[in-house]
């Protein structure tokens, strides 16, 4: 007892009611195992290594998580007073490595896909009825909808006006027979289905809440217990404009100590392994294909199940069984992977055809369904860390099953060519040479026709009077990126492909600047991320600089002073977006 007290102390390393629990019934499993022997040790100085090792393969044969447990339990015994040099021996020890066929591994990006379809499918029917369903009681409550003698109608908008009340149906108390003083659901109640099925009307279910967890565990790649905690609270970094969505929420991962508290930016960008094979069928802004999408669904959907329990957390539902000593009703999603798993089995998926040794196909085995797993694959097939360090990503992730890095390097490498060639078929900057530009000053009328503008805008183009960063803008009311007669407000760096776009002698220094910076984040940043965001306007730049000659390019980047790197600094940034 002395050393549990130790071991849940303050500074004992212990952040959360999670972690102390592990601690105390780990101890309890351990005690239950030695007390189940035919000659129990009685005190802990007769506790044997053996007893140790015995007990790590008992848990092996019952859970998954019973490194983890072991790992847990050595804590404690260590701070026991008493106990043998050979268990202390034992003890400071490493446990056996896992046998490479026990060895977690990450799912295929074919498997992962699978996985991600049936959870959107979850949630886009889940979306559909509650949203129909909605509607229906909006319309009875404004007087838009008039049930008449339709009975059927009635009972409907009755079952509906409950529900949304108190997440449950109509109930009476029996008078007699089994259970009397138990409210049982109205006889008419029962012939419209389940009171889960009807609950389920307006709010989610505990399957479409684990499907939830498991798509926010494909687009983020956080651990199991922040995403059942993941808060309905958050931040509009976009500033609710319209432009591309982003919501900023806290999260608390205990285990980091003093670094718990992180934030976690969900945006509305695909995913490169959530777009599927063909991109151009989904929509940037596809609800269940994005971070921020799926986000916001969620929270649309668990809005009144969370105005009726008061707490903030993001997945919130109606729980048709009682558990944690709590009965049926609206409550989060409860930590733990038992519903996922379950849930993983119901869906049935099957994993990819396994070759054996002889060459022949294994039988088909079923497909696993772990939020471990899918933070696993996360971190490998993105390489990068998730709320930990680069350390622990390289030991305890990247190192164990790096068989995805081919995948990673193949779709990078299919991402560049593929924004390179965007960038080749899409229409070129019209350029003016230093020709052009003194055939301007001379005879500005035949070269504006040449340059399709009016002679008053080759005017002020010549002046600098129309410059954005990389080229001029002959006309920000009809360009292709805002509705006619509106002005543009498009990032400066479409202008590399805009019609309206015209780059003169003037503007090279800062497009070699601009491209000399795009080469150095190459090197920066994740080369993934690098290609979906600057490979197109790095070989767009690149054909820019090609027009000329090597001497005036490199004169160029000699010429560019403080001035021009301090306005590619302030573009890469985005300092000059509209927000």
């Amino acid at each position: 007892m002395a050393a549990f007290v130790k071991r849940v102390a303050p500074g004992g390393g212990l952040t959360s009611l999670a972690s102390f629990n592990s601690v105390y019934y780990g101890l309890k499993k351990f005690d239950h195992f030695l007390a189940a022997l035919p000659w129990p040790p009685r005190e802990p100085s007769q506790v044997a290594p053996e007893h140790f090792d015995s007990f790590y393969e008992y848990r092996k044969g019952q859970v998954t998580s019973a490194a983890l447990e072991i790992a847990e339990l050595k804590r404690l015994l260590v701070k026991v007073d008493g106990i043998s040099v050979e268990l202390a021996g034992r003890l400071a020890r490493s446990m056996p490595r896992r046998p490479d066929n026990e060895a977690k591994q990450s799912y295929s990006r074919a498997e992962l896909k699978r996985i991600a379809d049936q959870a959107r499918a979850v949630l886009r029917a889940a979306a559909i009825r509650i949203r129909e369903n909605r509607e229906i009681l909006r319309q009875f409550r404004e007087g838009e909808l008039d049930p008449g003698r339709d009975q059927n109608l009635v009972r409907r908008l009755q079952l509906l006006d409950s529900v949304d009340r108190f997440a449950d149906v109509p109930r009476r108390v029996r008078g007699k027979g089994w259970g009397p003083e138990r409210p049982w659901p109205h006889p008419w109640v029962q012939l419209r289905g389940s009171v889960q099925e009807i609950v389920s009307w307006l709010h989610l279910t505990t399957d479409e809440l684990a499907a939830g967890a498991v798509l926010l565990g494909v687009m983020t790649g956080e651990n199991p217990d922040v995403i059942f905690k993941v808060p309905a609270v958050h931040h509009r970094a976009d500033g609710s404009t319209g432009a591309t969505g982003t919501a900023i929420v806290d999260l608390v991962k205990p285990r980091r100590g003093r670094r718990a508290h992180m934030t976690l930016a969900l945006s509305e960008v695909p995913d490169w392994i959530s777009v599927p094979e063909a991109p151009e069928e989904v929509s940037a802004r596809d609800e269940l294909h994005t971070p921020f999408g799926l986000y916001v669904l969620l929270h649309e959907l668990t809005a009144r199940s969370r105005a009726m329990t008061g707490g903030n957390r993001l997945l919130v539902g109606y729980h048709a069984k009682s558990g944690a000593g709590v009965g049926r009703g609206v409550r989060a999603l409860s930590g733990g992977s038992g519903r996922v798993t379950r849930l993983g089995q119901a869906w049935e998926l099957m994993a990819d055809p396994v070759v054996g040794e002889d060459g022949k196909p294994l039988p088909p085995a079923p497909l696993p369904l772990r939020l471990e797993l899918l933070r696993l694959t996360y971190i490998e097939l993105h390489q990068k860390p998730v709320a930990h360090t680069e350390r622990t990503a390289a030991t305890t992730y990247l190192a164990r099953n790096r068989g995805n890095v081919a995948e990673y390097q193949r779709v990078v490498a299919e991402t560049l060519i593929a924004e390179v060639t965007k960038a080749r078929t899409r229409g070129k900057v019209a350029t003016m040479s230093a020709e052009d530009v003194e055939r301007a000053r001379a005879t500005p009328e035949t070269v504006a026709v040449e340059q399709g503008v009016d002679p008053a805008t080759l005017k002020r183009m010549l002046a600098g009077e129309l410059d954005t960063v990389l080229t001029a803008c002959s006309d920000n009311k009809n360009g292709p990126h805002a509705p006619p007669g509106e002005r543009c407000r498009a990032s400066f760096m479409l202008c590399l492909e805009c019609e309206c776009a015209r780059a003169l002698p003037r503007h090279l220094p800062v497009q070699v600047v601009v491209h000399d910076r795009l080469a150095e984040r190459r090197e920066q940043m994740d080369t993934l991320q690098w290609a979906q965001r600057f490979a197109a306007p790095h070989a767009q730049l690149a054909d820019l600089l090609d027009q000329h000659d090597e001497a005036a390019v490199e004169d160029a980047r000699h010429q560019a002073g403080a001035a021009e790197h301090a306005l590619a600094d302030r573009f890469l940034n985005r300092e000059l977006d509209l927000r």
